[in-house]
């Protein structure tokens, strides 16, 4: 299990957490916010969560949406946290309704994934193996 450092930057943050744990626990924590959002419809805002971390250089994290809010039309953009980064951890959230959405001090507003860092080696070529889903694309499977 990654152990992650996590540092307040402000005295109300809390640090994310697993509402369910163990084999069939929740895959992701929950990230809080640490000040009061209203978000105007189609606009986005980052809001701050008040921690920052210290991950190992092997792990990084993604920031996901929580299904609560997705629901309301709250989701999340530009979610990737690297392993060098040692900022608050603030999150980018848009508002894809037709009404403003308030979001309190201490709401859940997203979800953090831990993720392995794995470097790929890309490199060009002329052709691509064949599949049988070839270059069929979104939705290419059916609905």
């Amino acid at each position: 299990m990654p152990r992650i450092a996590v540092k307040r930057l402000h005295k109300d943050a809390r640090l994310p957490h697993y509402a369910h744990t163990g084999p069939y626990g929740d895959l992701a924590a929950d990230l809080y916010s640490v000040e009061p959002a209203n978000i105007e419809p189609h606009r986005t805002a980052v809001v701050s969560t008040g921690i920052a971390m210290a991950f190992h250089a092997d792990y990084g994290a993604l920031v996901e949406d929580r299904s609560g809010l997705a629901v309301r039309g709250i989701t999340t953009l530009a979610g990737v946290i690297d392993p060098g980064y040692r900022g608050e951890i603030r999150v980018v959230l848009i508002n894809i309704t037709d009404s403003p959405i308030a979001l309190a001090a201490g709401d859940r507003i997203a979800q953090l994934r831990i993720v392995r860092k794995i470097e790929a080696d890309f490199h060009e070529v002329d052709a691509l193996d064949e599949t049988l889903r070839g270059e069929g694309g979104f939705g290419s499977t059916g609905q």
